[in-house]
Formats: C-alpha cells, structure tokens, sequence
C-alpha cells in the first residue's frame, strides 16, 4: 500500500509540476515575451492578430513622385469594387450592387468563390457610383479608390527603382529598424531619384482596410471591416518634379513610335532651366535592373553617362575661335579635304565654305584647321571652352539640403572630358580629332541640353533641375530647391550671339545638316552630330541638340541614339515630332 500511496504522490507532484512548467510558458508568452518570443524576436501580439486578420493594402505609404501640377508619374489612380471573402457565407444585396456597377450579378458572386483574400473588380467606377456603393453600408463591400502602376512607365531611368533591400536597411537606416519604424522588408530606393530621395519617402504608416475572422474565416460578430491610415497630416511626403506630364508622355511616345533603343531625349525649360520631359533607353529590366544591356545596366540613365558627341563638340570649337578672334568672315575653308589633310570621297565633298557655311554643313577641315591654330598658343584652350558651356563637370542641382552635403537631384551624374592623354595636344591628328567631338571626347546629353539652354540665355549658366520641391501631405511645403549657377567662367553674351547665328544657320541654311526642321511651326536653332564608335561596322551615335522657337527661345532639347548605324537612325525624326507635338501642346 506504502509502494502505491509513494506512486501516486510521485505521479501528482510530476503533474503539478508539468502544470506549472505549462503556467509559467503561458506567463511567458502572454505577460513576459510578447513583443520579443525567442532569438528570433517574434512579436507574439503581432502574430496573434494576424492571424485573425485579413487585410488589403489601399497605399504602401512611401511618398510619391508628382508633375509640376501635381499629378502622380508612377501610378493612376482608379475607382474600384473591393469585394471581401466573408461575404460568400453571408447574405447581402448583391443585386443593388450588380445594378450600381452595371454588372451581372453571377459575375459578382462567380468572383468571390473559394476567394480567400479581397477580390478587387477591375471595372472602373465613376465617383457617383463610389458615393452609393458605399451608402449601403455593407460590411464587406467598398467603393474605394486604388492606385495601378502605369502600363507604360514615365520617365523611369530618372524617377528610379524601389525595392526590398536588407542590406540596405541594415547599411542606412538600422536605428529606423531597431525601434520598429521601419521593418527589413520595407521597400526602399535602388536607383534614380528613389533613392536619391530616399530618406524623405520612407513609409510612416500603411493604409488598410482589415477586418478580425474567427476561425472558419468568417466576419468576426459585430466587428466591422475597417480603413486604418495615417493620420499625420504631413506624411507621405510628395517630390514634386519639374516634369510635364502631357510633355513626358509625348516623348517617350515619340521614342517608342520610332523604336528607339538605345539613347534617349531630354527636354528643359530655358528660362528656368528645370527639366521639363527626360526618357532614357533601353527601358529598365525590372526582373534584373542590374543585368548589363549594350555593356551597361539597363537603370542605368544614358542622358547622365557621357557618351562620344562627334560634330555636336563643333559648337565649342566654334565658340573659342569666336572669343578668341580667329574667324575672317571672308576666309574660306577647303571641305574637300579631311582632317588628316586627304581628299574625302566625292559624295562628301563641301568645296570651299565660309567658318559660317562649314559650321552649317559640319565641314570637318575647318574646326580641324582652327583647333590647330589656336592649340599652339593655348594648349589648353578646347578644354577651357568646354567648361565654359558647361560640358565637362556634372550639371545638375547640386546643394545642401538639411543634413544632407552636396545633395545631388540626379544620383549617377558623371562628369565629361576632352582629353585623357594630355601629350596628344601635340599631335595635330589627335587636335583635328578632339577639335571634332572624336577621340577621347565625351560628353552627357544633360549637359549638351544645358550648353544649348545657357547659348539660348546669352551665355548664363545654371544648374539643371528635376525636382522644384519636398511637400508634406497637407500641401505645406518642407524644402523649395531654389535656382542655382552653375559655376565657372562662361562664354561672352557677344560669343553667345554669334552662336546663336550659327545655330540658325545649321537649319536655315539650304544645304544645312538641320534643314528637315525648316518645316516646324517653331523654327529650331541646333546641331547635328554623328560620332564614329565602329568604323568598320558603320557604328556611330546620332544627335541632334538644339532650341526652339529660335528668335524666342523657350525650350532646349537633346535626342541622341546611340551605338546604330546612321543610315537607319530616327534622330531627327524623334527631335522633329517633339516640337511639332510641343507645339500642339502650347496651341491646342
């Protein structure tokens, strides 16, 4: 009996034991560990809810890109029906619904069956039909507004990538990720602008509509679906770029109708010198952004890489010869000959040609001929010159903003060149060569855009920009970027007046490589430029650069195709269905 009264206190003390030992677990993960369960750092609160909550997120809450008049560049906002699971097991007047929306009312219920998270009905509504889906107050069935990303991307190299990136959390924001602010699956900026201003678009809040389930998933009884959101009236922050929305669309429609693939356009403001439309390709590989398309990125933003300009450099011979004295108006040049001194094939032969003429017609033997003079007194001259249209150091908006030093609006800017050997200034070829945008010239589209525009202005330099401000959700305004010069000597305004003649010319004159634009309504100052990249494959790069209305000048443009052969290249037809579309737009 002792043997069995022993056991039995043996079994009992091992159940209280247990008993306790399951008590204490549940002290631990009710009372003690709640928010931080394991290594791991669980959120048992968290999860608990989540587990009994179904919810669909209305907007992620990272700011957001805008236009100038504040129209959103990455995505459209749509009214919709939001339809939610629960209401397959329930009754509701799904008849009213179908007869608002204009549906069936099978297509409603054929959509929620077996669904298991809330069923979006693509068609879109008009505000009225919103105001009386909702009327009916139905637990379950909203009218709300949802944001698509735009089938066709805007101005995508220069607006940039969000994504998740742990390594990025953990390198830039780990104190936002250690007191919760931010998780490590929050998305942030890869490239472009996102992540140029990626601090100020980072999320305070998601907006969701949720609703608590019990365990078959139905409406929990008397709990309603519910909108959750950010009540702070200053975030998401809006960046508000100096971007056109109609105008953007018009070039990368034009682009696209044309196939370009590989370059792209940009377009700006000259008073104001702000970028009015950029496009860039080829389009970015959304699966593998970084994989490499024609030896680069595919985010990578071509109108902010130097590329080889060819007769486009003319425009800074031109302006030293000028400056410098070295131009007789009566003094003929033989365009017959190469730069090298050789007869050219008959069907490039120019004859002789005034500097006028042969900046009209790119005749290559006189900017060959004028380098040459000028780099022996001055070795350094076409250089200096570059620097005075603004060709070789990075032209956009740079500055301090906040805590930021030397904030740049557009992230992966690289700086031009014109020489990389400074021996070749001795050596004539290598002068004739650079003298004409060849050798180791190169040069970005932005800052080729931004010579024309300070040619255009008389000879004023200024920094280009994309984004004009930093607004809070309430419309208040937490950073205006003011107008900024660009530094450096600039060229005279009695040079700057001589070159806009010139650039005249290159469309005016009847055998001008830019006459096809004499056509416009507005009439285009400009350049032409074909760079030799291949010369045995007949690889070059295409550009036409240039501003319009010409007497007037409101508007500069670059378009440029890169690594094609120039035979089959739409430059000029990109840069001609620009302005005449610019021109649609001002007048319609």
């Amino acid at each position: 009996m002792k043997i069995i009264h022993k056991r039995i206190y043996i079994t009992l003390i091992f159940i209280l034991l247990l008993i306790s030992g399951l008590g204490a677990r549940l002290v631990q993960l009710q009372l003690v560990s709640t928010e931080s369960f394991t290594d791991k750092k669980i959120n048992l609160i968290e999860g608990s809810v989540k587990q009994r909550t179904q919810e669909m997120v209305v907007d992620d809450g990272r700011g957001k890109f805008e236009d100038k008049n504040g129209q959103s560049l990455t995505s459209i906002t749509h009214n919709r029906l939001v339809l939610f699971p629960f209401l397959e097991k329930m009754k509701w007047p799904v008849q009213q619904v179908s007869e608002i929306v204009g549906m069936q009312p099978k297509e409603l219920t054929n959509r929620l069956a077996n669904a298991k998270t809330p069923v979006v009905i693509t068609k879109e509504l008009s505000h009225a039909q919103v105001e009386k889906i909702n009327a009916l107050k139905v637990p379950g069935v909203f009218g709300i507004p949802l944001k698509d990303e735009r089938p066709v991307p805007l101005a995508e190299h220069l607006i940039g990538l969000e994504a998740q990136s742990k390594q990025i959390i953990e390198e830039k924001y780990s104190d936002k990720l250690k007191n919760g602010a931010i998780k490590s699956t929050t998305p942030v900026g890869i490239s472009g602008m996102q992540r140029a201003f990626d601090e100020f678009l980072l999320p305070e809040q998601e907006s969701k509509l949720l609703y608590h389930v019990d365990r078959l998933g139905g409406p929990m009884f008397g709990i309603d679906v519910k909108y959750t959101g950010t009540a702070n009236p200053y975030y998401p922050v809006s960046v508000r770029t100096t971007l056109d929305l109609s105008a953007q669309e018009l070039v990368e429609n034009t682009l696209n109708h044309y196939k370009l693939k590989d370059g792209g356009a940009v377009l700006i403001d000259i008073k104001s010198n702000k970028v009015i439309a950029m496009a860039s390709r080829p389009s970015i590989n959304k699966k593998d952004p970084f994989k490499k398309q024609n030896g680069s990125d595919s985010v990578e933003n071509r109108l902010l890489t130097p590329q080889t300009p060819g007769s486009i450099f003319k425009t800074v011979t031109a302006a030293a010869a000028l400056e410098q004295n070295k131009i007789q108006p009566s003094l003929t040049y033989n365009c017959d000959k190469s730069i090298y001194g050789n007869n050219v094939e008959e069907d490039h032969q120019k004859g002789q040609l005034t500097f006028e003429e042969s900046f009209a017609q790119s005749c290559n033997a006189t900017f060959a001929q004028l380098a040459k003079e000028m780099i022996i007194s001055n070795p350094n001259i076409l250089e200096q010159y570059a620097d005075k249209l603004g060709l070789i150091q990075p032209v956009g908006w740079t500055g301090d903003v906040f805590h930021f030093e030397h904030f740049k609006q557009f992230l992966g800017e690289k700086s031009g060149r014109v020489w990389t050997n400074a021996r070749e200034k001795k050596v004539p070829n290598a002068v004739g060569q650079t003298a004409i945008g060849q050798l180791d010239v190169k040069v970005t589209p932005l800052a080729v855009v931004n010579m024309m525009a300070s040619i255009a202005r008389g000879g004023e330099k200024k920094q280009v920009k994309a984004v004009d401000a930093l607004e809070y959700k309430n419309n208040t305004s937490l950073y205006t970027f003011k107008e900024h010069e660009l530094k450096g000597d600039t060229i005279n305004k009695a040079t700057a007046a001589s070159m806009q003649q010139l650039l005249k010319g290159v469309v005016q004159s009847e055998k001008g490589t830019g006459r096809r634009f004499q056509t416009l309504p507005y009439e285009v100052a400009g350049k032409s430029g074909t760079a030799e990249i291949n010369v045995k494959d007949d690889i070059v790069n295409k550009w036409f650069a240039g501003y319009f209305p010409a007497d007037n000048p409101k508007y500069a443009m670059v378009v440029v195709d890169l690594n094609t052969k120039s035979a089959i290249s739409p430059t000029n037809s990109v840069f001609y269905d620009i302005v005449k579309g610019m021109y649609d737009l001002n007048t319609r």
